[in-house]
């Protein structure tokens, strides 16, 4: 074991599978000669040369659409986007055209590609910078999304994407590139569609993923002082959703919070909402709390910020309030 960086994992992921295979390549903004905008591709124009790490022009339509275009011809293109808010440029490419390719041409073509970046809010970077998209992508039949929330899983999860013959969206965090951790010598992958519970535990259950796992954990922590025992399950991959690590351990636990940072409406814990209701209602011994953003756009202000970005306390909170405990 030896101690890596969240940024560093994703060059190793990247590095190690482009070993293996050729028709690997990585594109986009600053990836070449600036080592990636998060350094999260150092190194690599040296080892594999321009025609395998590609400097692209500022136009995420032209270069989402080359890439997907050259999947379909037998390559396996990894896209990095410098925070997934620019992908929007490109997105009827990623939904009308990665995601539906296989359906719609019979099978005759898939489209094996990796796309990489940033998502959600990283402070003070305005409204437009600031978006956790990942419940429109996994809203997409023929995507999966994946949103790891520490470098392990970052590295397991990114090789598996890479070797899988579907789109992949993989969604990083600008906070979390500095995060480190021990990471095996040896490789290893980790399968897509299965959560992975962090912490056992028996009173409730708390689901959350990406960034603001660091919150759940936490969370989770300060109440064990307190005597209330939180499972905590990180979903790592929002599409396929793992619904039965879930609902198992809401049947052990009887009751549900889930922290997530995004918008409310349409939200990927309102889905985890239905299917606990419809699957393991009778277990429920207090209504499903959730804990998002506030259903507007992501401040500026530093102040707002803090008021619009979940808290800690408020984690602890709904918890309390899902075992009829007052805060």
């Amino acid at each position: 074991m030896k101690e890596y960086t969240f940024r560093e994992v994703i060059a190793q992921a990247m590095s190690e599978e482009m070993r293996k295979d050729e028709s690997i390549y990585l594109m986009g903004e600053e990836v070449a000669e600036y080592n990636g905008a998060y350094k999260a591709s150092k190194g690599m124009l040296d080892e594999f040369g321009a025609k395998r790490i590609i400097d692209t022009p500022i136009a995420e339509l032209g270069f989402t659409g080359i890439a997907i275009g050259s999947a379909m011809n037998g390559n396996r293109p990894i896209v990095e986007y410098m925070t997934f808010n620019f992908c929007l440029v490109g997105i009827d490419q990623i939904i009308n055209n990665a995601a539906k390719i296989r359906q719609m041409s019979g099978g005759q073509w898939n489209c094996p590609i990796v796309f990489r970046g940033p998502t959600a809010s990283a402070g003070q970077l305005g409204a437009t910078h600031s978006q956790a998209l990942e419940s429109w992508f996994a809203n997409i039949p023929g995507l999966k999304v994946i949103v790891p929330s520490n470098p392990y899983d970052a590295k397991g999860l990114l090789k598996s994407a890479i070797q899988d013959n579907d789109p992949v969206i993989f969604m990083e965090s600008e906070q979390m590139y500095g995060d480190k951790m021990e990471i095996p010598e040896e490789e290893y992958y980790l399968p897509i569609g299965k959560a992975d519970i962090k912490k056992e535990g028996k009173d409730v259950t708390l689901v959350s993923f990406g960034k603001i796992m660091k919150l759940a954990l936490q969370a989770a922590e300060d109440l064990e002082k307190e005597g209330i025992s939180v499972e905590v399950i990180d979903l790592r991959t929002v599409r396929p959703l793992d619904f039965d690590t879930v609902i198992e351990s809401v049947k052990k636990t009887n009751r549900l919070v889930i922290l997530e940072e995004a918008w409310p409406f349409g939200s990927v814990s309102s889905e985890i909402t239905y299917m606990v209701q419809q699957k393991a209602f009778d277990y429920l011994d207090a209504p499903i709390k959730r804990i998002t953003t506030p259903d507007a756009p992501a401040p500026y202000s530093s102040a707002l910020f803090a008021e619009w970005f979940p808290k800690l306390e408020k984690v602890k909170e709904e918890i309390k309030n899902a075992m009829y405990i007052k805060a």
